[in-house]
């Protein structure tokens, strides 16, 4: 008897990722080798070319962030890349290490192989990059088993959890890199997507930069010449802001400490005083933002703010008081947030992925969603006498309920025209120049005559956001059919198995190794930061832990990890947040 293989539910955030499972009747987050829910999406190679993810790379970063990349999901789909020690990585590939640390923790907690997954995406990603997260999750050894939008997970979280609460309500996704905003339909068990909008870059990265930028200037510095002259001083000052802006979201004001150029933070060193009434007003462009996708949202659902029966956040973000304050008064009520903001779209993920195994105790959810963007072709308009190329026939309309299939009618534009080349675009503008190209294919065999033989143009779009167009000449029932993979920087099959290989030939620290390894770079950081006085202690005790791991003794390495972890959390907590002595 074979048993059904685990599928997962994965969160793969701009700052952090998760990974959690449908358990007996309740989603259930899995912890990393650290014991943490999350783990940071940033990826290193360390001086002795070793693979890093997660908190050791973001360790790592602090002191060499030549070395490490982070914030990279908000170039997926596209042709970025970035160098990191002897190896170029691009997006796709990176976001693959992220779900292949995911897939190992999972593995070493279920213990049993993974090898299928739901995966999250924000609501407004577009073909491209729904495709390369798929790509991602094929490099990680997953089969995808869904795509789902980010603010859907976490309608279905709540869903699962109010399941008895009628309403119309709205999400709102302020990440740590894009914005979303999904309303929806509550009854009856079943959760109705009615309409997402969003921003793809807009989130807590972009609050954090802004504050960066501020300090910078007080020091009559300018943000992009000192990240390309001194980017070791903004890399500690960008951690610096972070941890002022988790302050500042609990208390009226924080102090920044301000790095050398060379990234040191000497004692007695310079220092600014933020408010958080300034904070607010340097980021209060940032958040205007967010009300262009909420009128959208609201518009295309044909809702006005007041028929919105409860507002619930999701995305670290959402923890500024500033941004609370906003929907509070947007829509009037107070927002609610009774699970985790960060944790809601993975627990929602792992309730996708009990679902699509048909988990027995599921059987009563239903959940539709909704297609993000307007799909459609490129047709000439008979402008006077002449026709004009390049404008954009909808076939499929935004905030569409998916999955879907719908058809239009062209015609061919010249006497004799025995062939056409459709051009298939994705977005809201009237000129195609100004939407996004999915890609195109040809369609000939059209009998010949006068203009006017007609074409219809099928587009059938699934869940997982993969759009099939089909052209079939009316006359003779002659179809071509088309799957939109190659416009999203996909991989070929030979190219999958090159990149996978590439990546099994880093060396990776061995999982046992993690921790120690991460509370090496952890000390290593805090060191620079400590006054002199406190140094010597520090550096006594990293000999006696290094000494231990050369010996391989486990209770040795135990003893002075303890007195290893309890020096460093006096100075700097766990999470990274910095303690008073």
């Amino acid at each position: 008897m074979t048993t059904e293989p685990i599928i997962v539910g994965i969160d793969l955030g701009t700052t952090n990722s998760l990974v959690a499972r449908w358990s007996v009747d309740a989603p259930a987050l899995i912890p990393n080798v650290f014991g943490d829910m999350l783990t940071p999406s940033v990826v290193g190679i360390d001086l002795e070319g070793r693979l890093l993810v997660g908190r050791p790379a973001r360790e790592l970063q602090v002191l060499h962030p030549e070395r490490c990349a982070s914030a990279f999901k908000r170039h997926m789909g596209t042709d970025w890349k970035t160098q990191l020690g002897e190896r170029e990585f691009g997006a796709v590939e990176l976001s693959s290490l992220v779900l292949r640390s995911l897939k190992a923790d999972a593995e070493s907690h279920l213990g049993q192989p993974i090898t299928h997954a739901v995966i999250t995406v924000p609501a407004y990603f577009n073909e491209h990059q729904r495709q390369a997260t798929i790509r991602a999750g094929e490099l990680a050894g997953l089969t995808v088993r869904r795509i789902l939008n980010e603010p859907t997970a976490a309608a279905i979280a709540y869903g699962i959890h109010e399941a008895n609460q009628d309403s119309v309500f709205l999400v709102f996704d302020l990440g740590g890199g894009t914005f979303d905003v999904s309303i929806m339909d509550r009854f009856e068990g079943a959760l109705e997507i009615r309409s997402s909008s969003g921003e793809i870059f807009l989130g807590g990265e972009d609050f954090t930069r802004a504050l960066v930028a501020r300090v910078l200037q007080s020091q009559n510095l300018i943000y992009e010449r000192v990240e390309h002259e001194a980017p070791r001083m903004v890399s500690r000052l960008r951690r610096e802001c972070e941890m002022a802006k988790r302050v500042l979201a609990r208390d009226e004001q924080a102090t920044i400490r301000i790095p050398g150029k060379d990234g040191e933070l000497p004692e007695g060193g310079p220092t600014a005083t933020i408010r958080r009434t300034e904070f607010d007003t340097w980021t209060e462009s940032l958040l205007a933002r967010t009300e262009i996708s909420l009128r959208r949202a609201l518009g295309d659902a044909k809702l006005r703010r007041q028929d919105i029966q409860d507002v619930i956040l999701v995305g670290g973000a959402t923890r500024m008081p500033a941004v609370r304050a906003r929907v509070e008064s947007w829509f009037n009520r107070m927002p609610r947030c009774s699970l985790n903001p960060d944790e809601v779209v993975a627990l929602g993920a792992a309730v996708q992925a009990g679902l699509v195994a048909r988990d027995r105790s599921l059987s009563e959810l239903v959940v539709t969603d909704v297609a993000p963007f307007t799909l459609g072709v490129e047709t000439c308009h008979v402008i006077g006498r002449d026709l004009r190329p390049g404008y954009f026939m909808p076939v499929i309309n935004r905030n569409t309920t998916i999955p879907v299939s719908r058809v239009e009618r062209v015609s061919t534009v010249a006497p004799n025209q025995t062939s056409v080349r459709v051009k298939l675009y994705q977005g809201e503008a009237r000129r195609v120049q100004d939407n996004i190209p999915l890609g195109e294919f040809e369609v000939d065999g059209i009998p010949r005559g006068p203009a006017g033989q007609e074409i219809d143009i099928r587009f059938t779009y699934d869940q997982n956001g993969v759009l099939e167009a089909e052209a079939t000449v009316v006359a003779t029932g002659k179809s071509v059919r088309h799957v939109v993979t190659r416009h999203a920087k996909g991989l070929s099959p030979a190219q999958i198995e090159e990149a996978v290989r590439r990546m099994q030939d880093l060396k990776t620290h061995p999982r046992e190794e993690q921790a120690n390894r991460m509370l090496l770079l952890r000390a290593e950081r805090i060191y620079q930061e400590l006054p002199l006085e406190q140094r010597d202690l520090l550096d006594q005790l990293l000999h006696g832990f290094e000494e231990a791991l050369s010996m391989q003794d486990p209770s040795a390495i135990e003893t002075n990890r303890e007195s290893l972890e309890r020096f460093l959390n006096r100075f700097d907590g766990p999470d990274g947040e910095r303690q008073d002595f």
